[in-house]
């Protein structure tokens, strides 16, 4: 349940992340609503996968999920500029992401 319980954080850090963008400064109310409810939520859900996931391995998939998914969102709906560079690097980062999965269940 943990494991889950960071991926769905991870997403949600990616939706405060993007939020954040979107509400220039806090000038815009509904982006900032959402930035603020999804920034609880994900790191509300980072501190319950922590009781069974090591903090540097929890923090390390949910930084790279956020990561992930937010540069990946912006290139496909927000203008950010897309290369081949770009796709290797997040599909390295997922890679990374599996992997530290990985090795936290061998031990």
């Amino acid at each position: 349940m943990s494991w889950f319980i960071l991926i769905a954080s991870g997403i949600l850090e990616a939706v405060w992340a993007t939020a954040l963008g979107k509400s220039e400064g806090f000038t815009k109310l509904w982006p900032s609503v959402v930035f603020g409810v999804t920034l609880l939520l994900s790191m509300g859900g980072l501190a319950l996968a922590m009781r069974d996931i090591p903090i540097g391995t929890a923090y390390a998939i949910w930084v790279g999920i956020g990561a992930a998914l937010t540069v990946t969102w912006a290139m496909a709906f927000g203008g950010e500029p897309t290369s081949v560079l770009k796709v290797l690097l997040i599909l390295g980062l997922i890679g990374c992401v599996i992997g530290l999965k990985l090795v936290d269940d061998s031990h």
